[in-house]
């Protein structure tokens, strides 16, 4: 038996994906509806991470602390290892969480008014981050192709020349789980540089890849470009650690890194607590083992759902790349997104993301979340079918 057979009892912990569906979906009572929407996994952090924060808190002191050398050099040891990236340990920039990252990078790097670009469908916070800091969104479409998304880049230069500051890349892709080949990565970043754009690249999910894909950091592949991009990554996808809450960006440029410090200062940000260092170095030295093991798990996951939800008529899945993340295509079922929405909930008492979430473009798909025990990945094939024969 697998550590990720095991189904964790999650209700009644203050757990957003369990315990506020009742807000977010406007229901009485959820407690009857399995929750596969929000981006955490139901699988228990591994032993190693789990170890290191008791010995931790065991210190019985917790007074102002420092990011230890020993972490920072985790972080260096895991992008060479990992993805075969050469990092300096001083472009590491500390955030406690990406969203906050993308925040502070937008605060930094652009001024009120200014234009960022993104490309739907994405991450809501692409959005909902640029708005709140009072910047105005210019949105170029992906296209869909065979079944995925790729970049029309005469739009996206059209796009690009609308006097564009900063655009943000969401590398791997959210919520299509798409993996960009370097010859698209290396295309956003011809197009930016010549218009004079910062490239934002999102990479919290670039741990998760499937089957054989291999994440390719943009800064990694920018060459003489390397200093316009900001690099937002972190363990807490990778290892279920979102309440943790620990981030990092990798700013290779000088001034860029100033302007982040400076605005981390006025916002009294730019560390992590104690906690949240010490997870974030035991995940990365120790953590390996596990992650391969539950990226085959999630593999299989997928190969089931995709295999008993295209067995109804109208629905298509294209199995992702990477993320632990199904993009479900229901378009031909005729059903408008209000519908299948209240069929799932009322019907299959099933919680998955509307596609709208994530731009205009999402409409028609469902995004659903299968990093847990292959039991509930049954349970949940079983109320998406309930649904739809009701």
């Amino acid at each position: 038996m697998s550590i990720f057979d095991q189904t964790n009892k999650r209700r009644c912990t203050n757990s957003v994906k369990w315990d506020a569906m009742e807000n977010v979906y406007g229901l009485k009572d959820a407690s009857d509806i399995l929750p596969m929407w929000i981006a955490d996994m139901d699988f228990s952090a591994p032993a190693a991470v789990s170890k290191a924060l008791q010995e931790h808190a065991e210190k019985t002191v917790f007074g102002y602390s420092f990011v230890s050398g020993e972490a920072i050099q985790s972080i260096v040891d895991w992008q060479f290892i990992r993805h075969g990236w050469h990092i300096e340990n001083q472009s590491i920039l500390f955030c406690n969480g990406v969203v906050a990252a993308l925040a502070n990078s937008i605060t930094a790097l652009t001024n009120p008014g200014d234009k960022v670009l993104i490309s739907t469908p994405v991450y809501p916070p692409f959005f909902n981050i640029t708005k709140s800091n009072a910047r105005e969104i210019v949105s170029c479409p992906l296209v869909e192709k065979d079944g995925t998304f790729v970049y029309d880049f005469e739009a996206f230069e059209q796009a690009l020349a609308q006097n564009v500051k900063a655009y943000i890349l969401c590398n791997p892709h959210n919520p299509g789980g798409y993996v960009w080949d370097e010859a698209t990565l290396k295309e956003i970043v011809r197009l930016c540089a010549k218009y004079d754009v910062v490239i934002i690249s999102d990479e919290i999910h670039s741990d998760l890849m499937l089957d054989g894909s291999k994440h390719t950091p943009l800064a990694k592949i920018a060459g003489d470009e390397m200093d316009r991009i900001i690099t937002c990554m972190a363990p807490t996808k990778t290892f279920n650690l979102a309440g943790i809450q620990v981030a990092y960006m990798i700013v290779t440029d000088k001034k860029k890194r100033m302007l982040l410090e400076a605005v981390n200062m006025a916002s009294g940000q730019g560390s992590l607590n104690t906690f949240a260092s010490v997870a974030l170095q035991a995940a990365y030295t120790e953590g390996s083992p596990w992650l391969e093991e539950m990226l085959t798990y999630i593999s299989n996951n997928m190969d089931y759902v995709i295999a008993e939800l295209e067995q109804l008529p109208g629905i298509h899945i294209t199995k992702p790349q990477g993320t632990y993340l199904l993009w479900i295509d229901y378009r031909e079922l005729g059903l408008d997104e209000k519908e299948i929405m209240k069929r799932l909930l009322e019907d299959g008492k099933l919680a998955l993301e509307p596609g709208t979430k994530y731009g205009e473009e999402g409409r028609g798909f469902l995004r659903m979340n299968i990093a847990c025990s292959f039991d509930t990945v049954k349970d949940s094939v079983q109320r998406f079918k309930q649904a739809l024969q009701a």
